[in-house]
């Protein structure tokens, strides 16, 4: 069984709150889009029949509490939904390369496909922006803390890029939470849990960023999110060798090493 992580070592129950309920709504909504994208691709890798069960069941659980989060969220009025397009008045195809077009001269109005993709890629990198924030004003480690304020540079400015890609069309950006971040110095959680957190959600960025990808069809907007992966790679890699080098880097399972087994004979 992996060691993961135990109230006992890694959270404190005694602390502060470190974030305030209105970005912890807001986190715990993105939160549930990553779980549902992974229990969708846990039943999909899953052949034994208990294992899909219960997969099957999270998701659905999952599923129940997005919708319990989103309800509350537009009762409280902090839901900010993606910009607003009005609805065409007729079918219309495309007829032209030119659609296809955004390194130069023209570019074409985003596509709703597009916004979305851009909208909800903003505000999963503004949540890890808060994050990092907060955890680098509590962490104990000094190269954990730089690492988190290396992110958070980071992610900003891809927001700042993503949101400049919307202006052009006079489009609202996603709100930022980073004024939802309390006083508190008092960590809530252990440096590990903090660190591994972070490090699991820029590598959901990843697939995040090559699913805005895949449904960009102006050549420019495919371009930026790839050299945003190749950011966000660099940097989650970064922090693979932060956990490896404190020892908080669990081994999953490997196949067999044939070389080295054949070599004790």
């Amino acid at each position: 069984m992996p060691k993961g992580f135990t109230v006992e070592e890694d959270v404190n129950l005694e602390a502060p709150a470190l974030f305030t309920d209105t970005f912890m709504m807001v986190y715990m909504h993105v939160m549930t889009l990553l779980g549902l994208t992974g229990y969708a691709a846990a039943v999909a890798t899953s052949t034994r029949a208990d294992q899909i069960s219960y997969f099957m069941q999270c998701n659905k659980e999952t599923m129940e509490l997005y919708k319990q989060i989103v309800d509350a969220m537009l009762e409280k009025g902090i839901y900010r939904k993606p910009p607003r397009v009005n609805a065409p008045s007729e079918i219309d195809f495309i007829d032209h390369q030119n659609y296809l077009t955004g390194w130069f001269g023209h570019h074409r109005p985003l596509s709703v496909v597009e916004i979305s993709g851009l909208s909800y890629n903003m505000v999963k990198v503004i949540i890890k922006v808060v994050l990092e924030i907060g955890f680098a004003q509590v962490c104990q480690s000094k190269d954990v803390k730089q690492y988190f304020l290396k992110g958070k540079k980071l992610c900003e400015k891809q927001f700042s890029i993503l949101s400049s890609i919307l202006s052009k069309d006079d489009l609202a950006s996603p709100s930022s939470w980073v004024s939802e971040i309390t006083s508190s110095t008092t960590p809530p959680y252990s440096d590990k849990l903090m660190l591994n957190h972070i490090v699991i959600l820029i590598a959901a960025a990843i697939g995040y960023f090559g699913a805005g990808a895949s449904v960009s069809q102006r050549r420019d907007l495919s371009a930026e999110y790839t050299r945003l992966m190749g950011q966000v790679g660099l940097y989650a890699e970064d922090g693979a060798e932060l956990l490896i080098k404190h020892g908080w880097l669990e081994q999953p399972p490997l196949a067999d090493n044939r070389q080295k087994l054949i070599k004790k004979k």
